[in-house]
């Protein structure tokens, strides 16, 4: 397991270029990718689908994070892992795969079945990455696309029911967001220093004033209020970022 000294160690790294570093992270925070994917498996896509596209929205998150967010790598990753996936399902229900990457796919087809019939075997993963300029996990990526449906009104591709669209099969928003929502903001308290979580969740879950608060804690009232200000105003910048 990754301190949190070892993954700003490592991003530093990725965001230099490093492909290792990034790989490193990726494999450290699957589980936190597959913990929000799964509130999307009833939604019509494939599960690897989803995947693929939580590892793109962290691997965003690991280009744009900055030390001075003041908020855990992984705090800041979940809202745009989250913003992935959702915009990959909604757009008038259109899942839709963008012409370029469209066409960098086909062509890697094409070099994929050249270089087999010249070499007698199929190109490792990081030749054709390294012909196509681009990382490994857009590689997949690029490569899974062509997997991709293109409209939640297509048939879903079930045995035991072919007549429904993939959009008959999907529960509320509302309930997937609230579920999403719920989850940021418990990852966000869990990541606050000590003092910080407990004004929290003295404030807005044990309905305590500011005064109440300043007593239990041993601070002024003054204090209180501009820690919580701080908390509010650190977590609506990291909830923006996504």
């Amino acid at each position: 397991m990754l301190g949190h000294n070892e993954i700003l160690v490592l991003i530093r790294k990725a965001q230099q270029g490093d492909e290792q570093a990034k790989t490193e992270i990726l494999t450290h925070n699957t589980p936190l990718i597959k913990s929000i994917i799964r509130r999307y498996r009833n939604k019509g896509a494939e599960y690897d689908d989803l995947f693929q596209l939580g590892s793109m929205g962290l691997l965003k998150a690991i280009q744009n994070f900055d030390e001075s967010f003041g908020v855990r790598f992984s705090t800041y990753a979940v809202p745009m892992i989250a913003g992935e996936v959702k915009r990959f399902l909604r757009d008038d229900g259109t899942i839709k795969v963008s012409r370029q990457i469209k066409m960098t796919a086909s062509k890697i087809n094409a070099f994929i079945e050249t270089y087999t019939k010249e070499h007698g075997e199929a190109p490792r993963p990081d030749e054709i990455a390294e012909k196509f300029e681009i990382d490994q996990q857009e590689l997949i990526f690029v490569m899974d696309s062509n997997k991709m449906p293109v409209s939640l009104y297509e048939k879903a591709d079930d045995q035991d029911d072919r007549s429904q669209t993939l959009i008959d099969k999907l529960p509320s928003d509302d309930t997937t967001d609230d579920m999403i929502d719920r989850m940021l903001v418990k990852d966000f308290i869990a990541s606050l220093p000590p003092k910080e979580r407990q004004v929290i969740l003295l404030r807005y879950y044990r309905d305590k004033t500011q005064s109440e608060i300043a007593s239990l804690i041993g601070v002024s009232q003054v204090q209180v209020s501009r820690m919580e200000n701080k908390i509010i105003k650190k977590m609506k910048e990291c909830f923006e970022a996504g």
